[in-house]
């Protein structure tokens, strides 16, 4: 019965051939029948059990695939990001704009409410044809206002839900990297594990090539 001493994840990986040292028998001198040089025989390493030693292989498949679905999260939220990002970027061009828009609007207001009363004061002095010129041009100019406003109030009512689902994204990504750094100290935990039960652990290579057949088969 071979037995090796390594690491289950270099077996898992290569397939290797042990040595043990076999019980030598001491030499007897054939002149006066003495024994000389006896050999002492090392003690054999504890071999695990069928059951430790699936144990172990079944952890580090775990943990590999444990290590595959972090990276993929990882990658995941990395993409994630790198949109929610963009989407910024975009959503504070928007915000500039409408912040521009109100300041603009609210010049414009101020300037039409000076143009009324300019034309009320000035109304008792002017002809008929000159007051009816200046009113269809301050008329004209706040119907244009109120186009403005009305394009503004739109604008705003798009941007606002747009802005409400972008922090709801960034409230789920901030949930996703908890989850991650979560599973990543777990993953941490379990490899720390294996190393303690399994690492540098004696085992028969037929027991290994049993469990393999057994895994293969589904049992």
């Amino acid at each position: 019965m071979k037995r090796i001493l390594l690491p289950l994840t270099l077996v898992l990986a290569v397939s290797a051939q042990a040595q043990i040292t076999n019980n030598v028998k001491a030499k007897v001198d054939p002149k006066n029948n003495k024994v000389s040089n006896p050999v002492v025989e090392k003690p054999k390493p504890k071999v695990m059990s069928r059951e430790a030693l699936r144990k172990c292989i079944d952890m580090d498949d775990a943990n590999a695939k444990a290590g595959e679905d972090l990276k993929k999260d990882q990658n995941d939220y990395t993409a994630t990001a790198d949109q929610l990002k963009a989407e910024k970027a975009q959503l504070d061009q928007e915000e500039v704009t409408l912040v521009k828009q109100d300041a603009d609007l609210k010049a414009e207001r101020d300037a039409i409410m000076k143009m009324n009363e300019e034309l009320v004061a000035a109304a008792p002095k002017l002809d008929k044809k000159e007051f009816e010129a200046r009113n269809t041009a301050y008329k004209a100019r706040a119907d244009a206002f109120g186009t403005a406003v009305e394009a503004r109030n739109v604008a705003a009512k798009a941007f606002l839900p747009k802005r409400k689902a972008f922090g709801e994204k960034v409230d789920a990504l901030d949930v996703k990297f908890k989850a991650i750094d979560a599973n990543r100290d777990a993953l941490l935990d379990a490899k720390d594990q294996y190393k303690a039960e399994c690492l540098n652990r004696a085992y028969d290579e037929n027991d290994l090539k049993f469990v393999k057949e057994q895994k293969a088969a589904g049992k």
